[in-house]
């Protein structure tokens, strides 16, 4: 296939071809101690008002306000405690005229009572008590029903499962919360020159890091990968390799061996098997593939680290994310002025790594084009897009930019 920008394909267009390889993943039903993170699959009605019940926000005495019109330190007033109400307390109880109870934060307020005289106002005292301040009717009291009211959403499809929505969960009553199942990835890196970070390295081999990197970020998407690393440039090696877990993954993430040169052991494996290689107007990150493999879903990356990282961001993440349910699939895009001038290839894409300060609204770039500098990957917190058409920007010219971190 010739490289020509005519021969290319647009990297909206493939990222579709990536986006339409996964549907939802299937449904379960959690206990919320196991929900950190997912997505709800439903709605979340409240089965119960919260707070259930009229309760005190004080520790203090319920009281009837009118009771303690014109109250002072000078000329308090003296009330005799009939009850005293914890926290927990459930049998149902009722003032009368002339008297207090005391209670504690939490506890529900007796009937009759119109508020809460804090205990401060007070002089703390037992079997009666002598209050300082006049208070007015609905003074620290929490209303039954005032935050949610039973049989309202509380959650809505579609949200992300954090320590705020579990909290909420549990608080209406609920014990468990259907979610969508993480999307199992298998992540697979290949190459003969690969060996294990700890490995002494001999002439001609690097470490494998292409695997850590592409599970940690199926991780950071919210996907569940299981990595299997060092498989050669071996078709046969390949097919073995990849047998045992077409059953039990909702997706294969390769990266290396798709380009055009000689021991491309992905795409002499599975072309012809469901799976297209194809070039993409991007830099970096030109060469990919996607597709089937026996009735698994197929995403292959190029190998240079830079250049996996990237179209993972670009393809893959959104896919991961909206398998999972998620709603905002797209990383937080912004218009930022460039520091220092830049030229992009003709025709294609670029994707250059680069640092955004917030505070004045400029980003730099963060090392070169090279898709094998994976340092500057590392100090980036931002990808600028440049577009097709555009060759050169000048220093203080606008550009996109999408926040990875």
């Amino acid at each position: 296939m010739s490289t020509s920008s005519a021969a290319l394909v647009e990297v909206e267009a493939h990222k579709a071809r990536v986006c339409s390889l996964l549907g939802t993943t299937p449904v379960e039903r959690r206990g919320l101690a196991d929900c950190l993170d997912l997505v709800l699959a439903e709605e979340l009605l409240s089965p119960v008002a919260l707070p259930p019940f009229d309760n005190s926000a004080m520790d203090g005495y319920a009281v009837h306000s009118g009771e303690l019109a014109g109250a002072s330190p000078e000329a308090p007033v003296e009330l005799l405690v009939a009850e005293d109400i914890p926290a927990g307390r459930t049998d149902e109880l009722s003032l009368l005229g002339g008297t207090a109870h005391r209670i504690m934060t939490g506890a529900p307020v007796p009937t009759g009572a119109d508020a809460v005289v804090q205990v401060e106002w007070t002089d703390g005292g037992m079997p009666r008590v002598r209050v300082h301040r006049e208070v007015k009717a609905g003074m620290n009291i929490r209303r039954g029903g005032e935050d949610v009211l039973a049989g309202t959403r509380v959650l809505a499809a579609g949200s992300v499962l954090g320590a705020a929505e579990l909290g909420l969960a549990a608080a209406v009553g609920v014990s468990a919360l259907p979610v969508f199942r993480p999307p199992r990835v298998l992540v697979l890196s290949t190459g003969s020159e690969l060996v294990e970070p700890g490995r002494a390295l001999r002439h001609g081999e690097i470490y494998e890091s292409n695997g850590i990197m592409l599970a940690t970020a199926v991780r950071q998407a919210g996907g569940q990968p299981e990595l299997l690393r060092f498989v050669p440039d071996d078709v046969d090696a390949f097919h073995a390799a990849l047998a045992p877990h077409l059953s039990t993954v909702d997706l294969v993430l390769t990266s290396g061996g798709v380009s055009a040169g000689a021991y491309e052991v992905v795409k002499d494996a599975l072309s012809g098997h469901g799976v297209e290689f194809t070039k993409v107007a991007m830099q970096p990150g030109m060469p990919q593939g996607a597709g089937w493999y026996r009735g698994v879903p197929v995403v292959s990356l190029p190998g240079n680290p830079v250049s996996a990282l990237v179209s993972f961001e670009v393809f893959l993440r959104p896919a991961l994310l909206a398998a999972r349910g998620a709603v905002d699939t797209e990383r937080p895009r912004l218009t930022a002025r460039l520091v220092e001038g830049l030229r992009a290839p003709a025709g294609r894409r670029q994707f250059r790594r680069g640092r955004y300060d917030a505070t004045t609204g400029l980003v730099a770039m963060a090392g070169g084009p090279g898709s094998h500098l994976l340092s500057a990957m590392a100090q980036a917190n931002c990808l600028i897009d440049v577009p097709e058409e555009v060759t050169e920007l000048a220093a203080g010219d606008p550009v996109t930019v999408l926040l990875t971190r």
